[in-house]
């Protein structure tokens, strides 16, 4: 995938993120920043970032439990070591953070 279809799809995949966290109701303030960047900070003062890394060509997220990358595998985005698709893994990622249930559907 060439950079331009890359930041494309990174970009759809986080209007979708930011579109599901805001419909799912969790208690969180939802920013999307310059460059690809969605941040999302708990009532906690806890953060998440969820941002496109173009040089790799991977969604990386950054929450409380760890750091994971995702590639996309030409039909989803894809945990880079488990495997897991991107919505289910930040459902249980800001379900775990929020401390509220959260199914986030892609």
């Amino acid at each position: 995938m060439d950079e331009r279809e890359f930041t494309e799809r990174a970009d759809h995949a986080l209007e979708r993120i930011e579109a599901a966290l805001e419909a799912c109701g969790v208690d969180a303030d939802i920013e999307r920043k310059e460059g690809g960047v969605l941040e999302i900070e708990y009532d906690d003062g806890s953060r998440m970032i969820v941002n496109r890394h173009g040089a790799a060509r991977e969604i990386w997220v950054a929450a409380r439990s760890g750091g994971f990358h995702f590639r996309w595998d030409g039909i989803a985005w894809r945990d880079t070591r488990e495997g897991t698709e991107l919505f289910a893994a930040l459902s249980k990622l800001v379900s775990a953070q929020s401390g509220q249930s959260v199914r986030l559907a892609p």
